[in-house]
């Protein structure tokens, strides 16, 4: 290393700004008898990202697509329709203009076509290249088994923790926290599922909340890089154990949709309202961000990364509040409207039911278009911390 970077360097990893006041880095530096963070443990997950998308695509393939396809979903594509390029002209001003209606009786005329094989044409255009449903069914299956085992882990690690039974032993003796080797390996793997997700969130399927989730992603990754390299794994562990939670319950009811079980999956998408509502809303901010706040303060002195933390802790509540919005959003046009049961943070707003053939010639004319917005699907990814 040059002079040049180890002074950047020390600049950087200055005392004061990473740990408690009094505090250098040899205080911190692991112990004889525990393991202790390390920055370059932060390595690790990177490389483990691409495992675990290894064990996704095993999981969405050899377990998920068979077990959709025995539920009877169909592993459908959606056809392009044949070369038109004055309804192809027409697709896009709909597209690139949400008010643009169709003049259906001019085109009708011109192109020597019925209006029902013009909304034929245009909404099978509008569903080419869509994701089917069977492949939305593996990825979701996917994230749920993911979020069963994590939270299982978790749990079974933390059970006989000072700090899950207590949150201020988060902060009694800090930062002479050793990392015990089971909670090393759940923070690791933790940090390279969101590692994996951050960079397949681009060729996933895409969703409305978009840059939501990829702040989210961001800011999850942020925390638990902060959080390891300032020892504060104790309060990062909490908070990844209760966003896994919730995630369960979203995933089960979106598999239970794609499988058109709709009882079971309004019963499911209750019991995740209530534990999104109790762990992200309540359990939280109520008890993390309270304790990190307030009672932290009381028991260590204060230095700048940990303001950094707590603000991004804060950025995550604002998250869940606007996210909680959406998901009671879905109850309420079930109750007090007519509107069919909708998610409005969910796949792509477009519907993907496919079209028989045979409808063309059957009922009356509708000169509006469908409003594309399936039923029912919601998505958090995950996610998270």
């Amino acid at each position: 290393m040059s002079e040049g970077q180890r002074t950047l360097s020390d600049m950087f990893w200055t005392d004061h700004v990473w740990l408690p006041t009094n505090m250098t880095w040899k205080d911190v530096e692991p112990t004889k008898d525990g393991v202790h963070t390390c920055f370059s443990d932060l390595w690790y997950p990177i490389p483990l990202a691409l495992v675990i998308w290894l064990i996704r695509l095993t999981f969405e393939r050899h377990i998920f697509k068979p077990l959709g396809l025995a539920l009877g979903i169909k592993d459908s594509k959606h056809a392009k329709p044949a070369t038109n390029d004055v309804l192809e002209k027409e697709f896009m001003m709909q597209k690139s203009h949400k008010g643009h209606e169709v003049n259906y009786v001019q085109l009708s005329a011109e192109l020597n076509m019925t209006e029902r094989q013009i909304q034929y044409w245009l909404r099978k255009r509008k569903l080419y290249g869509k994701t089917n449903t069977l492949t939305k069914f593996c990825e979701t299956g996917w994230r749920f088994s993911y979020f069963s085992l994590a939270f299982i882990y978790g749990l079974t690690c933390l059970w006989d923790k000072s700090w899950f039974h207590n949150i201020r032993h988060c902060w009694y003796n800090y930062p002479h926290h050793d990392v015990p080797r089971e909670v090393w390996w759940y923070y690791v793997f933790e940090m390279a599922f969101y590692w994996s997700i951050s960079l397949s969130q681009f060729t996933d399927i895409k969703r409305k909340d978009f840059v939501e989730m990829f702040i989210h992603h961001l800011i999850t990754i942020c925390l638990l890089c902060f959080s390891w390299v300032c020892n504060l794994h104790r309060c990062g562990t909490l908070v990844l154990l209760i966003h896994d939670f919730a995630d369960i319950f979203l995933d089960l009811a979106k598999l239970c949709h794609y499988a058109k079980y709709n009882v079971v999956c309004d019963i499911v998408f209750a019991f995740f309202a209530v534990s999104w509502i109790v762990t992200r809303l309540g359990v939280f901010p109520l008890w993390i961000l309270h304790s990190s706040i307030l009672e932290a303060p009381q028991i260590l002195q204060m230095f700048p990364v940990y303001y950094i933390f707590n603000a991004m802790l804060s950025v995550l509540l604002v998250l869940h509040v606007i996210w909680t919005y959406f998901i009671l959003k879905i109850p309420y046009n079930m109750l007090f409207t007519e509107k069919k049961k909708q998610d409005t943070r969910s796949d792509s707003s477009d519907t993907e039911d496919d079209i028989d053939e045979a409808d063309v010639g059957k009922s009356s004319i509708n000169h509006t278009e469908t409003n594309g917005i399936m039923p029912m699907k919601t998505d958090k990814e995950h996610h998270s911390l």
